[in-house]
């Protein structure tokens, strides 16, 4: 594509505009706060009582977690005005930032395309921006980003051998582990710089050992290189192998040597890896991999540490193009939100969650099977079934060029973590659409009398009627709280296992459903029911309210009680209705399938958890999911050509198939003179 093409243009225009909103944003975020609180570590290091002005050594306080190096590099920043400091600080982090997306895309491996080189710096520093280490970094004032920069430029801009040398050798006096480079280098047969990144590290640790001895000490063998300095080493911050095998229980004598043992494997697995991809000519992806060995062994990896296992997004995972996009979903995903955001409240996956930057690191380090550039998957994936375009599309609609109706079943991680990320965004603008009881109990008595006005406020009968049945309050009660997630989990299921292209259908249409239900719950909060004072309803399933007690609402701490309207309890029941009716084979399992929404609506106006026309406004938004699935993806039957003379209009996707190599409903082909 040509490099002014006007769509790539506007598309750059747009990622750099982003780039540069996040960039204010991030100098906004630190010039709001009080100057005591901004950059926390800067000015613990730094300020007026930081630990580089106290005389003594930079460790007896605990909070300077740097080499001795670092420190001397450090000491002269605490003749500088404290104002100006933070404010240069934030800027020269920013820039650095900036040069460091512009080095990875230098390094991508050869050859780009000239729109993705026009689009990769962009993407590469937006994506920077909001990953965690370099929040953590901007926010805190570490210094972590310059030896990754160090690194690269020392790999992929300084010339030579020396200054390569030389470069990572003061990168890994900052950062020890960032010495594992010199043996990269060793292991690709660049051991000029191999050993001039080792001797420029002695000699700068050396320089340290002589102007500050008792920190050099301090640090180097009463702490071990740094271990246990900071924050608890058992804390969830430290995503090292060491860190992890603390929260497990090891202690002593015993957890260092099994730390030392997997660390000496994950050491020769990934350094092995590593130089392979270097010979290959993936050196960026080389030297993410040696990164992520760094962070997985380093006896500390604190979250602005973890920079390098954002670089390993470069490799090429999978065969197939819908696999493609799979590994750097995983990584950016793992890199820019909060592990409780990715997986659940789950015990038995609690390790997980908790350890999910050192298990993309490890996953990095020796497991993902990055593709060879020899491979000839490199360039030319094994292409996704799609369907061909469907003629009853309105011709009006703009349709987005990458939307286009496949037949094959979706990554199981990629959509399992897609559903996760969905459904922990709506949680969270649920719980911060409010805007107080006051608003939400006015809107309350809006929809009161509107139901009056309409002869259709059956509530408070329906609740006292319930409460009155101690049997059916029960049952309503078990149903309320219970099946709201557990059928269409289950139908979701049913459909990627058995119908793969209708589960894509199906899941886009709630997918949008619940996106315009938040613009409800954000514009009108309302009261339900059962937290309306003076009109009578029981709480069936809270118990009784206090509705005169100003705390009373305390279960709005943990979920939003006055996202009512629209009901998603009756429109995701409503959804569920609707497929089953739609793609069950059988009449009974239709009947079945509408018990659902029938149920569900009573549940929710029995037990005074929503209004009448709470359910009318969750039908409207399952109605608007259904509608843009539509324009956007069109219909769900595949439909044969006019001109066919069989009218059936039944589509491919409604044929009897065949199982196909991957696992998939192949769809036999339609009969001579029709085209899906």
């Amino acid at each position: 594509m040509h490099r002014k093409d006007p769509r790539v243009a506007a598309a750059a225009a747009v990622l750099w505009l982003l780039v540069g909103l996040l960039a204010v944003r991030q100098v906004a975020v630190v010039l709001r706060r009080p100057p005591g609180e901004r950059l926390a570590d800067l000015e613990t290091w730094t300020g007026a009582t930081g630990v580089l002005h106290i005389a003594g050594s930079l460790y007896d306080p605990g909070r300077f977690t740097g080499t001795p190096f670092a420190g001397l590099v450090l000491k002269p920043l605490t003749v500088s005005a404290e104002q100006a400091l933070g404010v240069v600080w934030t800027f020269g982090s920013l820039l650095l930032v900036v040069l460091l997306g512009h080095v990875v895309v230098r390094a991508l491996p050869a050859p780009v395309s000239r729109r993705t080189a026009f689009l990769a710096a962009p993407v590469a520093i937006t994506l920077l921006m909001v990953s965690l280490p370099v929040r953590n970094t901007l926010y805190l004032g570490q210094t972590s980003v310059l030896p990754v920069l160090l690194v690269l430029i020392a790999c992929f801009a300084a010339r030579g051998e020396r200054l390569p040398g030389v470069l990572t050798g003061v990168a890994a006096a900052l950062q020890p582990a960032v010495l594992l480079f010199a043996v990269l280098f060793w292991l690709t047969g660049r051991r000029r710089a191999a050993v001039s990144g080792g001797v420029t590290f002695a000699v700068c640790t050396a320089l340290a050992w002589v102007v500050m001895p008792r920190d050099s000490w301090a640090y180097w063998v009463h702490h071990l290189a740094g271990a246990g300095l900071g924050e608890r080493p058992d804390g969830l911050a430290n995503q090292s192998l060491h860190g992890a095998l603390l929260r497990f229980g090891l202690q002593g004598p015993a957890e260092i040597a099994v730390f030392l043992a997997l660390a000496a494997v994950v050491v020769i697995l990934g350094l092995r890896r590593a130089a392979r991809y270097a010979r290959d000519g993936q050196l960026l992806l080389a030297v993410a991999v040696t990164g992520c060995v760094a962070v997985a062994v380093s006896p500390t990896a604190w979250q602005h540490q973890l920079l390098w296992v954002l670089l390993a997004v470069v490799g090429r995972v999978g065969t197939r193009a819908s696999d493609r996009l799979v590994w750097p979903a995983v990584v950016v995903l793992v890199l820019t939100l909060p592990g409780k955001a990715l997986l659940p409240n789950v015990g038995v996956i609690l390790p997980v969650r908790d350890n999910m930057l050192l298990v993309a690191a490890l996953g990095a380090a020796c497991a993902v099977p990055f593709l060879s550039r020899t491979s000839p998957h490199w360039h030319e994936p094994v292409p996704t079934d799609h369907a061909k375009p469907v003629p009853a599309r309105y011709a009006w609609v703009p349709l987005l060029p990458f939307w286009r109706r496949v037949l094959s079943r979706p990554n199981l991680l990629l959509e399992l973590l897609l559903i996760r990320v969905v459904y922990s965004a709506y949680a969270k603008v649920r719980l911060a659409a409010t805007a107080g009881r006051s608003t939400a109990e006015e809107h309350g008595r809006q929809i009161h009398a509107a139901e009056q006005w309409l002869h259709i406020d059956i509530e408070h009968w329906a609740n006292h009627t319930v409460v009155g049945l101690p049997w059916l309050r029960d049952f309503f009660d078990y149903y309320y709280s219970t099946f709201h997630f557990i059928v269409p989990l289950v139908i979701l299921g049913v459909l990627y296992a058995r119908r793969p292209s209708d589960y894509r259908w199906a899941r886009s249409t709630i997918g949008f459903a619940t996106v315009l239900a938040l613009a409800g719950f954000w514009f009108y909060p309302l009261a339900p029911p059962r937290l309306m004072p003076g009109l009578g309803y029981i709480d069936t399933i809270h118990g009784v309210q206090d509705l005169d007690s100003p705390d009373f609402g305390a279960l709005t701490a943990v979920t939003n009680q006055y996202a009512a309207m629209p009901s998603l309890h009756f429109g995701w029941s409503l959804w569920c209705g609707v497929v089953i009716v739609l793609l069950a084979p059988k009449a009974w399992m239709k009947a079945l399938g509408l018990l659902h929404p029938l149920f569900t609506v009573s549940a929710i106006v029995a037990t005074g958890n929503h209004w009448v026309l709470d359910a009318v406004g969750g039908a409207v938004v399952v109605a608007a999911g259904f509608g843009l699935t539509y324009v956007l993806a069109g219909p769900r039957r595949l439909q044969a050509a006019t001109g066919t003379g069989t009218g059936s209009g039944t589509g491919v996707a409604e044929r009897p198939g065949r199982e196909g190599v991957d696992g998939v409903d192949t769809p036999v082909p339609e009969a001579a003179g029709s085209k899906a």
